[in-house]
């Protein structure tokens, strides 16, 4: 798993680009504002998880996150941001908003009232219920979104986990179609965090840290 992780990165400034259908939508579009029973959910286990990507651009309490679309600026910010992948509007439609680990861990609350973002012990008791094959549980099925082969996707927990790729602590867009990443909320020291990742060549559900100004896919989890 090392091993292909230190892959990745080695050619982590390739920006993988596919054609995607923006009817498509794998998002939160509710704002923090609205009622939890209006956010569209599924159960894995004893876990009730949003079914989509988290899209909103204010904390719980009313404060705008800021946006950072310039690269030199997403590398030195230490507060909340967030960004769409290519800084392009249609591609969040279908994969929603990448967060930096401060929006994250901000006291005011990214996730919306009654959810929050799941740790890291959280989602390894999703990948314990699920098994060894919990990638591809958790994989929206096809080649759609993913690059082919999409290993072993059934999407049998209705997760429909996307490949929305991440932006690196340079600024980098990197790996749309072939990762999807999702930030835990359990902090690895003072400048990395925890993150699950999903990957078109595997059926597995793996896990590393990245360091916090890394942008990547959130989902939430039902207090």
């Amino acid at each position: 798993m090392k091993a292909a992780f230190a892959v990745l990165l080695l050619v982590g400034a390739i920006s993988c680009k596919k054609e995607t259908d923006s009817r498509l939508s794998s998002s939160v579009t509710n704002d923090n504002s609205v009622q939890q029973s209006k956010i569209a959910s599924i159960t894995i286990g004893p876990q009730v998880w949003t079914a989509k990507n988290l899209d909103v651009s204010q904390y719980r309490n009313g404060d705008v996150i800021p946006q950072v679309t310039d690269p030199a600026k997403w590398s030195r910010t230490t507060t909340g941001a967030w960004c769409w992948y290519n800084n392009d509007s249609t591609t969040g439609a279908v994969y929603g908003k990448l967060y930096n680990w401060y929006a994250v861990h901000d006291p005011r609350g990214l996730a919306p009232e009654g959810w929050h973002i799941p740790s890291d012990a959280e989602w390894h008791e999703t990948g314990e219920y699920l098994g060894g094959t919990a990638g591809g549980k958790l994989k929206e099925k096809g080649i759609t979104h993913w690059f082919d082969p999409n290993v072993d996707a059934t999407n049998s927990t209705r997760f429909s986990g996307l490949p929305g790729g991440y932006r690196s602590e340079i600024g980098q867009y990197c790996y749309i179609n072939y990762l999807g990443l999702w930030w835990t909320s359990s902090e690895y020291n003072l400048t990395s965090a925890w993150y699950r990742r999903l990957l078109c060549y595997s059926n597995f559900l793996d896990w590393w840290r990245f360091p916090k100004t890394m942008g990547l896919s959130v989902r939430c989890v039902k207090n």
